[in-house]
């Protein structure tokens, strides 16, 4: 489908990498100045955009680059968690990033809330939402909610979506051909070739985060190929 006419912060990433820096609690490298350098590496190596996770994250960077910025706020331990309330949204706003992340399920909110305060929140901010959604039929309703791009970041990680152990290429695919504003491509992207056959699925731009950024599990992924039996 053809895309509605975007924002000039959405055209600078069409067709690009987007990458997704972010720590875990407790690890090394959870620390906004440390998010902040890693922000910088990525672009220096080439990403067109950043997508990061907490307000003291999102400041730091924010201060350091002028790339278009997703942010978001994870609070919680299960079920909805990415900037979970219409509150969250308004505070990750404020951070200067362009455009929100938020968890756009048919999860119940925290709050108890509509989405669709989420999204006002966003858009009375001056930001843009990005939807992140696990299924096709949350695609769709987030789009005729109002959200300005859509991702498939949950995409195995709800009960009512497959876990595969790559990308969800089906529906990136699907929703691409569905939509009249940006599909994001994004969960278990973790090679450069499983970026390239996103975007010839037709997404819009492709984020990738732990195949780039989490060492924690890089180097786990070679010790455990080493650990194991030939």
């Amino acid at each position: 489908m053809t895309l509605r006419r975007l924002p000039p912060v959405l055209d600078r990433l069409r067709g690009r990498l987007i990458v997704s820096c972010q720590a875990y609690p407790g690890e090394p490298l959870r620390d906004p100045d440390a998010m902040r350098r890693m922000a910088l590496a990525v672009l220096a190596g080439g990403a067109a955009g950043l997508r990061a996770q907490g307000l003291a994250d999102l400041r730091a960077i924010r201060a350091a680059t002028d790339v278009p910025l997703i942010g978001l706020w994870k609070d919680g331990a299960s079920g909805v968690v990415i900037t979970p309330t219409a509150e969250h949204v308004r505070q990750v706003a404020a951070t200067g990033a362009e455009v929100v992340a938020l968890d756009a399920t048919s999860r119940p909110r925290p709050d108890g809330r509509a989405l669709a305060e989420s999204f006002a929140a966003a858009h009375e901010a001056g930001a843009l939402v990005m939807a992140d959604v696990a299924t096709f039929d949350e695609g769709l309703r987030a789009a005729d909610s109002g959200a300005d791009l859509v991702g498939t970041t949950l995409s195995g990680y709800t009960g009512d979506s497959p876990r595969l152990p790559g990308p969800d290429l089906d529906l990136v695919a699907r929703l691409s051909a569905r939509l009249d504003v940006p599909v994001i491509a994004e969960g278990r992207i973790h090679t450069p070739a499983q970026a390239r056959a996103a975007l010839e699925a037709g997404a819009f731009a492709v984020v990738v985060g732990t195949a780039i950024t989490h060492p924690t599990t890089l180097s786990r992924w070679f010790a455990t190929a080493l650990d194991t039996p030939a």
